[in-house]
Order: C-alpha cells, then structure tokens, then sequence
C-alpha cells in the first residue's frame, strides 16, 4: 500500500545552519580560537548568496551565538560581537541592493549597545524585503524561546491552547519552519537550536568546519536533501509503476 501524501520531491524554502568547528579550525591549525571567528565569518554571505542565487532558497537562518555562549571566556565574546558589527557595516549595502531582509532571533537586550544599533539599523533598512530573508539567531535558546512564548499567552489561549497559537508567540513566527538543518563540524546534536521548529527538518551533518564550509559543500548538502522522501509520519508514496 502506499500514498500520495508523502512528498518524492521535497521543497526546500528554509535552511538552517549550526555554524560549529571556528575553534577547532582554528587549533588545528595552531591559530588563536579568535582567527576561526575572523575566517568563519567570511563563509557567511559565501553560503547565504549560493543558496539564494542557485538553489533559490527563500529564508536562511544562521545559529551564531547561543545563550550559552556567554560562559565563553570575555576576549572571545568581544571578537565575536567586533566580528559582527563589522559583518553588517560591509554587507548592509549588498543586502539592501539585493533586497535581502535581515532578522534576528533571540534577546538582543543582553548584546553590547554598538551591535544593537547597527542590527536595529540593518533591520529597519531591509524590513520592507519579502523574496530572501537572512535570520542570525543572537543570544538564542530554544527552551528560553519557548518559555517567553508561554509567558506571552493569553488566559483565552492558554484554555485553548493549541501548536498554531504557540508558534505565533515564538521568535520564528514570521517565516516557515526548517526543511533542512545543516551543522557542520561532525557534531550531531541541535544544541537547544530551533526545537520545535525542527520537529519534522532533515538533518545534514557533516565533519567540515564552518571555515571550510563554502558553496561546493552547500551544494553536496542540498543534493542530499533532494534525494530524500519526506513522510511526515505517513508512508512512502506511490510510484509511476505502483
């Protein structure tokens, strides 16, 4: 028996990326953890333009620093947030001449001041664009995602309480949930990233770090997605000889 539910040829509108391996990167080569940042960010926009241009992927969405990040030690913490604020003062043009949106998910208020204003900036510039959209999740945590979306309900919603109105209160509420989940490193968790909105994502893992992650990699990643059957629960479909 079979079904036509399931979907032979999936459509891929959102990745997500768990940009893991700077460090490593970084120690294999005998180099500052600081130099993996530096050299990781640079894959950044690499990724974002391959997988807008070529794949035409609508949404992206970059894990870039954890709520857990913060127990790194201060030297680093600051690289990064230098790291993105120089990020967005070089590619703010590119992304508004190619009409990208850029949002971010997670609790900026806990973020030093200089980064705030210029991601505040960024977003405000790019708000108006629908056909990419680029999310940088920045002092992001699942669980304490899920915990603000609880707190935000209604007495009404909350007696009613349905997966619909939960994910109107989540941080994600304006894009669609991954198609695929991509982390590089070798590692193969999801390190409180999107938990509920990976429910029914593909996985890809691979043992590249992020440094070396470019468009050649991307492409190997997606080729895999699309050789897959998503079910969703239900069962492989028919065939054109079933």
């Amino acid at each position: 028996m079979c079904s036509s539910r399931a979907d032979p040829k999936p459509p891929l509108k959102h990745i997500a990326f768990i940009m893991d391996g700077n460090g490593r990167w970084a120690k294999q080569r005998q180099l500052a953890r600081t130099e993996g940042h530096k050299e990781g960010v640079k894959r950044i926009f690499d990724v974002a333009k391959r997988a807008f241009e070529h794949w035409n992927v609508p949404y992206i969405t970059l894990y870039a620093f954890s709520t857990e990040n913060w127990s790194r030690p201060k030297y680093e913490i600051d690289v990064i947030f230098r790291l993105l604020r120089g990020w967005l003062k070089r590619k703010k043009k590119i992304l508004v001449e190619n009409k990208i949106r850029f949002r971010t998910i997670g609790d900026l208020s806990k973020l030093p001041k200089t980064a705030q204003e210029i991601l505040d900036e960024t977003i405000r510039e790019t708000a108006d664009f629908n056909e990419h959209t680029l999310t940088v999740a920045l002092n992001y945590g699942a669980r304490e995602e899920v915990l603000r979306a609880v707190r935000e309900l209604s007495p009404s919603e909350r007696e009613n309480l349905t997966w619909e109105t939960l994910s109107k209160h989540l941080y994600t509420a304006d894009i669609p949930d991954p198609d695929l989940i991509v982390r590089t490193s070798g590692e193969q968790r999801l390190s409180n990233f999107l938990l509920l909105q990976a429910a029914y994502s593909e996985f890809y893992f691979t043992q590249t770090y992020w440094p070396d992650f470019g468009a050649d990699a991307l492409d190997k990643a997606v080729e895999n997605y699309l050789r897959r059957t998503r079910r969703f629960g239900n069962i492989e479909p028919c065939s054109d000889n079933a």
